[in-house]
């Protein structure tokens, strides 16, 4: 059914609800069966004309200003109360005295009623164009602008609430699409610049070799390794790159694979023996209380980077302590270090992707290892922190519960 349709309906059905209204009262007041039909013979046409007086008023203000429909509904009210009581007077059923006396104060209430929608009107018409405003300031990209409150009823109130709430969702949205793109700035610079110094290495190595610049089975072994390492180097940046996108899209909420924990651990540990042996660490482990505890295999992933970092940092003859421990429902993990510790005012950026603060810190790699971790824990619904500990290392702590990425082992051990 079409707007116009549903109009006439809605109009004929309140008519009638009217009529017989009309004719309920005047029975429960004793008016006799003669005088109902007689009223009823009035009433007929008087819902007709009413009927019609609508549906034109629809076509009519259908266009109209809001000030203007709020007045002809006033003036159309009075005008159908004075057509009756003209009719009322024409059939003898109302005295011209009493007709004119009504008919006066109809017209005084008309005048009271115009008076009053252009009042309504006016808060009604002031909250529109608040709402209009902040709309075209919206679509012209100031995102700061506000509806506020508008005292103009439930409806307009709820809209221009709406409007707000777009307004800053908007607003937010734009807020991380900067961010997106200021890291994707940072990203192309720093990777491009960290992809410069072993591309670099690994050209001058290739070109000595391919230009029988070196050409002893020694130089040729020592480039072999140093081009192992460039490699290893690259890969590992690539490798962080295309899990760091991973994390983005969601991929650890889907994951279903299980890992014990203390293999975790040691897997971690012998990642980083051989870095660690060449500069004389000692790598000492404490794990407490973890058995048969499972977890997301990607915390392979956290406890590499943290214990690589804390290798890279400490020097020679220091020790790298790793710590794993059940407290309740969570799982506690720490990797410590003896080396230069973190500045202050770095820790809340440490996790931040390409961050790179003191440079006693700064080492190969594109800054993505410590922010990799970090939301490798969050989205196993744990947090991590880093610290600078009484001595003059760094320790990085993580607590994961066990209800989300980690869970003890079932009692048959399957």
């Amino acid at each position: 059914m079409t707007g116009s349709g549903r109009t006439i309906v809605l109009v004929v059905a309140v008519a009638a609800a009217g009529v017989i209204g009309t004719l309920i009262v005047a029975a429960a007041l004793g008016v006799g069966a003669g005088e109902r039909s007689d009223l009823l013979v009035l009433l007929v046409p008087a819902g007709i004309v009413t009927i019609i007086a609508a549906v034109l008023a629809r076509s009519v203000l259908g266009r109209a200003s809001m000030r203007a429909r709020f007045v002809g509904v006033a003036l159309l009210a009075a005008v159908i109360a004075i057509a009756n009581i003209g009719v009322l007077t024409l059939r003898m059923t109302v005295s011209e005295h009493d007709a004119t006396l009504v008919t006066v104060l109809l017209l005084y209430s008309a005048a009271a009623g115009v008076a009053g929608a252009l009042a309504v009107a006016r808060t009604s018409s002031s909250a529109v164009d608040r709402l209009g405003r902040a709309a075209r300031r919206l679509g012209e990209g100031d995102l700061d602008a506000r509806v506020g409150s508008l005292d103009a009823g439930p409806e307009l109130d709820r809209l221009g609430a709406t409007l707000d709430d777009m307004a800053t969702k908007l607003q937010a949205a734009q807020q991380r699409e900067r961010q997106a793109e200021a890291m994707r700035r940072d990203l192309i610079t720093t990777v491009s610049h960290d992809l410069r110094t072993p591309l670099a290495s690994l050209r001058a190595m290739v070109e000595a070799i391919d230009d029988g610049i070196v050409s002893d089975a020694a130089s040729v072994t020592r480039y072999s390794g140093e081009m192992r390492r460039s490699v290893a180097q690259l890969s590992g940046m690539v490798d962080d790159l295309f899990e760091l996108t991973q994390l983005d899209a969601g991929a650890i909420e889907s994951e279903t694979a299980r890992a014990d924990l203390e293999q975790l651990v040691a897997d971690a540990m012998a990642s980083v023996a051989v870095e660690a042996e060449a500069k004389g660490l000692n790598l000492v482990s404490a794990v407490d209380g973890v058995e048969g505890v499972r977890c997301s295999p990607r915390l392979a992933r956290v406890l590499q980077n943290l214990l690589s970092n804390a290798v890279r940092h400490t020097p020679a003859d220091g020790t790298v302590r790793v710590e794993a421990s059940r407290l309740g429902d969570h799982v506690h993990l720490s990797v410590e270090d003896d080396g230069h510790g973190i500045a202050p005012d770095d820790i809340p950026r440490v996790f931040d992707p390409f961050f790179r603060g003191d440079p006693a810190r700064s080492g190969p790699g594109a800054g993505l290892g410590l922010a990799l971790a970090k939301r490798i824990v969050e989205a196993l619904g744990g947090r991590i922190s880093a610290e600078t500990t009484r001595g003059s290392g760094a320790r990085f702590a993580v607590e994961l519960p066990l209800s989300v990425g980690l869970s003890p082992d079932p009692p048959n051990g399957s």
